[in-house]
């Protein structure tokens, strides 16, 4: 059964995260933003080890319950099961479209890497249920050496997907700029500062909604 997407797709980056009381940081953090609406997340975490990650996935799992908000884990398909998340995230480096799958079964979902410039070579045959374009506008929350495709590259990436593929349009995006890119031909926009870089991000996330959902 394909799987539905809310306009906003926030990315919840490990580095904006206290050391302190962390635990009670994220429980508060995601049971608001499941108040506010939150229907899908992402947890990213490039540079912590096994033991923190571990810790605030199960803490993010308790405060925004299965069933409500789906979970998405960057990178590690392998502990999508244990964690109880929804699906996974993988990127060139990461495993593939197709290792990802096997690991996380038929009904998670798999987003990956769809392409800047262009698309990348076959993806529209990888077994992912959204791929994500960008970055759209200069970026400071993920590492790449990809430049911005602004708007045009967005309708340019569309134009080669075709109307089928849920493309999530990442990199810079922020909520004067969201519009636009969906308009361009974004499905969704996934947002990491905007958000939490942000004193209130459940707040700023149903400010983010009402404005694209009008």
């Amino acid at each position: 059964m394909p799987h539905s997407f809310p306009r906003v797709y926030p990315i919840l980056d490990a580095s904006i995260l206290p050391a302190a009381d962390r635990a009670v940081f994220l429980h508060r953090l995601g049971s608001e933003l499941t108040e506010a609406g939150v229907t899908l997340l992402e947890y990213r975490n490039k540079t912590g080890n096994a033991a923190e990650l571990l810790a605030d996935c199960e803490a993010l799992r308790a405060a925004m319950p299965a069933g409500k908000v789906r979970l998405i884990l960057d990178d590690h398909a392998d502990l999508v099961d244990r964690l109880q998340f929804d699906g996974v995230h993988v990127d060139a480096g990461d495993a593939s479209p197709a290792e990802a799958r096997r690991l996380v079964g038929p009904n998670r979902m798999v987003g990956t890497f769809g392409g800047s410039e262009a698309l990348v070579e076959d993806i529209l045959l990888a077994p992912a249920d959204y791929l994500s374009i960008g970055p759209v506008f200069p970026t400071r929350t993920k590492q790449t050496s990809k430049p911005p495709i602004g708007t045009e590259g967005v309708k340019w990436l569309r134009s080669q997907a075709g109307s089928g593929p849920i493309l999530v349009a990442v990199g810079g995006v922020t909520r004067a700029t969201a519009a636009k890119v969906i308009l361009a031909g974004a499905d969704v926009v996934a947002v990491s500062e905007g958000l939490f870089g942000q004193p209130n991000p459940a707040a700023e996330f149903r400010a983010w909604l009402a404005e694209l959902t009008e």
